[in-house]
């Protein structure tokens, strides 16, 4: 799948070698040293995915991502030196899809981007027709969630959720079994994390997130979605 793909970072041999993985793919890069830059290339180009990394000059990765996420949402992957779980959990909050800690193989980079791009793009899954919950709709073959009749945007990790407690709607989800059939290959991936997901998700599509009607917690156990007409 080619896409265009804007990769944010002051390193600029780090630039060169992710570009050269990159375009190896059949992608096109877009390559900026600075958030500033980061944000005008983003809303001038429109890039398919964003790869930021998170100490950068003029803007930062976090304030880019927590900029990017209120316009649009497109799929954005952080590059951090940061490896303890409340800075990782920070960027997912922001609005990030996904992280990837420094040092790191640009293979591993690549894969993610490949991963993410499918997800974003609605991987075919078989014609199964809509889930319909009260006033949610999750149409997982058009890619598409409409609350009321309005569509809602969701990054692709909280598509991905609600697309797998859509698939079994009444199913009680472990965090586990939802990193490993929303997000596959982040094997390791913090269970914390669907929690951060979760929390961004409900707000988008629950009247009141404090009592949620469509992404509902199941104590001891993980997630679940009501069954429709419950």
């Amino acid at each position: 799948m080619a896409a265009r793909i804007l990769v944010a970072d002051d390193d600029p041999k780090l630039v060169q070698v992710l570009r050269m993985y990159l375009e190896h793919e059949g992608h096109s890069v877009l390559a900026v040293a600075d958030g500033r830059a980061a944000l005008d290339q983003c809303r001038a180009r429109k890039p398919d995915l964003v790869v930021l990394d998170v100490m950068m000059p003029e803007v930062d990765g976090l304030d880019v991502c927590h900029i990017l996420r209120r316009e649009s949402a497109v799929p954005i992957i952080l590059l951090t030196a940061r490896s303890t779980e409340n800075d990782i959990l920070l960027g997912l909050d922001l609005g990030a899809d996904d992280y990837i800690t420094k040092p790191y193989s640009p293979r591993q980079l690549v894969a993610r981007v490949r991963a993410l791009l499918r997800r974003s793009a609605g991987a075919p899954t078989g014609a199964r027709g809509p889930v319909v919950v009260g006033d949610l709709v999750v149409d997982a073959d058009s890619f598409e969630v409409r609350v009321g009749g309005r569509a809602v945007a969701l990054t692709a990790k909280e598509f991905g959720i609600l697309e797998v407690l859509a698939a079994e709607p009444g199913r009680a989800f472990t965090r586990a079994q939802i990193i490993d059939r929303a997000f596959g290959f982040d094997q390791d991936v913090l269970e914390r994390t669907v929690d951060v997901h979760v929390v961004n998700l409900r707000r988008k599509i629950e009247q009141d997130p404090g009592e949620p009607r469509y992404v509902q917690t199941v104590y001891g156990r993980g997630y679940r979605m009501p069954q429709p007409g419950a």
